[in-house]
C-alpha cells in the first residue's frame, strides 16, 4: 500500500545515519519494524508486552539544553512514530562501539564482554536486552564519572527476566564492565544529527491501513506546543491521545484493537515539566513516570518504596503519571499517591483550563469526568501536602514489576498527638482508586493509637466490598487494606516506631540532583 505524499517522514538516528521511514502503519512497533523491516534479529520478541525485557533497546534525546540523553525501553510497545528526532541503538550497535582488539578487529563492548567473563548468559534469548540496560548504566555512570552499586544495578535491570541464570552472574557482569577497557559513545556526533532533524513543526504522519470496511488512512499527530495539542485535540475529539505507550501499545499487540487516529504528547516540552509553581508541584502529564515519581520521592522520601516497584525502568522512562491517571485504571499505583498528597488534576479544551480534585475525575470503572476534547494538562500537588507522614504501600505477587493486588497511599498529620488532618487512598479495592471516607472519619480529630488505628479498620468495611479475581480474593483485600492501616500506624506512633521499609538501598539524590 502507498501512503498519501502528503505525510511528514518519521526522521530517526540509527546505525551511524539519519533514517526516513513511511509507508508503515502508525501503531508499527518498534520491535517489529526491527526485526521485519530491517532484519535486525538482535531484538528479541518475549512477552511483547513490556514485562520480560528481552527487547530493551536505547533512545537518546536532546534535553532543554542540548545534551544527549540516554534511556531504557521496550521496543515491543513503541509505535514506530514515537522514534521521530530521537536516537536508536540497539545490540547491533555495540560492535561498532566496542575497543579494537590486539589483532585490529573490534572487540566485544565492555558490556557483552563482562558478560561472557561471569558467564552471565546460559540460553541466551534475554541476553541482548541485558547488554542494552548494561550498556544505558556503562554510558550514565561513565557520563557522571560514577561507578553503580549492585543495588543500583539491580534497580536498573529490575525490566529485564532471566530464567537461567539467578540473577548474580549479571550482576557480577555490570560491575565487572568498568573494570575493562574503556568504550565511550561518541556522543557529539549523535547530538550534532539530532540537532539537524529537530522540528519546528508539528509531525504529521500518516499510512493506509486496510480494515474489513475497506482501506483507510490513519493519521500520527504529534504536536509541539500546547496550544497546538488544545486545538488539534479539540478538532479531533475521536483520536486516542497517546502519551507512553504502555498502555495502548498492549491494546494493539494483545487486544489486536484499532485505535484509530492518534495524537501524541511527547513532543509537547511544556507538557514534560515537573516544576514548583507557586505553593504546588506542577507535573506535566507528558512528563515521564521516573521524572514524575523522583520529584514526590525527592520531597518524600518514604514513597521511595513505591517509586522503585512502579513497574519497571523502561516502562518508567517510557509511560508518564498523566497517563496513569487519564486512564484511571483501579490498579493504577499514581492515584493512590497522589489522592493521599491532594493532588488536583488541570484539564484542557481549546483555552480553557479547569482544575478538578483528583477523586473527582473518576465517575465509575473507567469512565471519567473529561469532557470532549478535554484531555490531562498537568497534575498538582501542594506543597504543603508533604509536610504530612505519608507512606505508600503495594501489594503484588511478584516483588518487582508486578501488577498490583492493592496499593495504598496514605497521609497523615498529627497536632499534639490528635489527628488533625488524615488522607486514606486505595486502588484495587473498588471499581475505581478512591478514598476510604469511613476510615478517615473514623480517625479524624481522634488521639493516633492503637484503639483509633482499630476503628479505622472497622471502618474501612463500610468504604469497600472487594471483588475477587486472578490477584487476589475479596477477604484477602479486605485484610491486607485493614494489616496496612496497622503498619501506618505502627511506622507514624510517637513512642518507638518503626522504620520504613524501603526496596532500594542507595539514595534518591545520585538519580537525579534537580527536577
Amino acid at each position: 500500500m502507498t501512503e498519501p505524499a502528503s505525510t511528514s517522514p518519521i526522521r530517526f538516528y540509527f546505525q551511524g545515519r539519519i533514517v526516513n521511514v513511511t509507508g508503515v502503519q502508525t501503531t508499527r512497533s518498534l520491535l517489529d519494524w526491527l526485526r521485519e523491516n530491517r532484519r535486525q534479529m538482535g531484538t528479541k520478541e518475549g512477552c511483547n508486552e513490556g514485562d520480560c525485557g528481552a527487547c530493551t533497546v536505547v533512545l537518546g534525546e536532546l534535553d532543554a539544553q542540548g545534551a544527549l540523553q540516554l534511556q531504557s525501553v521496550n521496543a515491543c510497545i513503541q509505535f514506530l512514530p514515537t522514534l521521530d528526532g530521537k536516537a536508536l541503538f540497539t545490540v547491533e550497535d555495540l560492535a561498532s562501539l566496542a575497543p579494537t582488539g590486539k589483532d585490529g578487529k573490534p572487540a566485544l563492548h565492555p558490556a557483552q564482554q563482562a558478560m561472557v567473563e561471569c558467564h552471565g548468559s546460559q540460553c541466551g534469548f534475554c541476553t541482548p536486552g541485558i547488554v542494552m540496560t548494561l550498556w544505558g548504566s556503562y554510558e550514565q555512570h561513565l557520563q557522571s564519572g560514577t561507578r553503580p552499586t549492585r543495588q543500583q544495578l539491580a534497580d536498573d535491570l529490575s525490566g529485564n527476566l532471566c530464567r537461567c541464570t539467578g540473577y548474580r552472574p549479571i550482576l557480577d557482569a555490570g560491575q565487572r564492565m568498568f573494570d575493562l577497557p574503556e568504550a565511550r559513545l561518541a556522543r557529539k556526533a549523535v547530538v550534532d544529527a539530532l540537532q539537524a532533524i529537530q522540528r519546528d513543526k508539528a509531525l504529521d504522519y500518516s499510512a493506509a491501513h486496510a480494515t474489513p470496511q475497506g482501506v483507510r488512512t490513519d493519521h500520527f499527530h504529534a504536536p509541539r506546543t500546547l496550544d497546538e495539542l488544545a486545538r488539534l485535540r479539540a478538532d479531533k475529539p475521536q483520536a486516542r491521545v497517546l502519551a507512553g505507550c504502555t498502555d495502548i501499545g498492549l491494546w494493539v499487540n494483545k487486544a489486536f484493537r484499532d485505535v484509530g487516529d492518534l495524537i501524541y504528547v511527547g513532543n509537547v516540552a511544556e507538557m514534560r515539566k515537573v516544576e514548583e509553581r507557586g505553593d504546588h508541584l506542577w507535573i506535566g502529564a507528558g512528563a515521564p513516570l521516573e521524572d514524575a515519581w523522583r520529584a514526590l520521592v525527592q520531597r518524600a522520601p518514604s514513597l521511595m518504596d513505591v517509586w522503585l516497584r512502579f513497574a519497571s525502568l523502561p516502562i518508567r522512562h517510557a509511560g508518564t503519571m498523566g497517563g496513569n491517571v487519564a486512564n484511571g485504571s483501579p490498579i493504577g499505583d499514581s492515584p493512590p499517591i497522589l489522592m493521599a498528597l491532594d493532588a488536583s488534576v488541570e484539564l484542557r479544551k481549546g483555552k480553557t483550563v479547569r482544575t478538578l480534585p483528583l477523586p473527582d475525575l473518576y465517575l465509575d470503572y473507567m469512565k471519567n469526568a473529561m469532557q470532549e476534547g478535554e484531555f490531562v494538562q498537568a497534575i498538582t500537588v501542594p506543597l504543603a501536602a508533604f509536610a504530612r507522614q505519608v507512606r505508600g504501600y503495594k501489594i503484588s505477587k511478584r516483588f518487582d514489576c508486578d501488577i498490583s493486588a492493592i496499593c495504598a497511599g496514605m497521609a497523615v498529620e498529627l497536632d499534639g498527638g490528635i489527628v488533625r488532618s488524615v488522607r486514606l487512598a486505595y486502588g484495587g479495592m473498588a471499581g475505581t482508586v478512591k478514598r476510604a471516607a469511613h476510615a478517615e472519619a473514623a480517625l479524624l480529630g481522634q488521639p493516633w493509637t492503637q484503639e483509633a488505628a482499630h476503628a479505622a479498620q472497622q471502618a474501612l468495611a463500610q468504604d469497600f466490598s472487594p471483588l475477587t479475581d486472578m490477584r487476589a480474593t475479596s477477604g484477602y483485600r479486605m485484610q491486607v487494606a485493614q494489616n496496612l492501616l496497622q503498619r501506618l500506624w505502627l511506622e507514624t506512633r510517637a513512642v518507638a516506631p518503626l522504620a520504613g521499609h524501603a526496596t532500594s538501598v542507595f539514595s534518591v539524590l545520585p538519580h537525579a540532583a534537580t527536577v
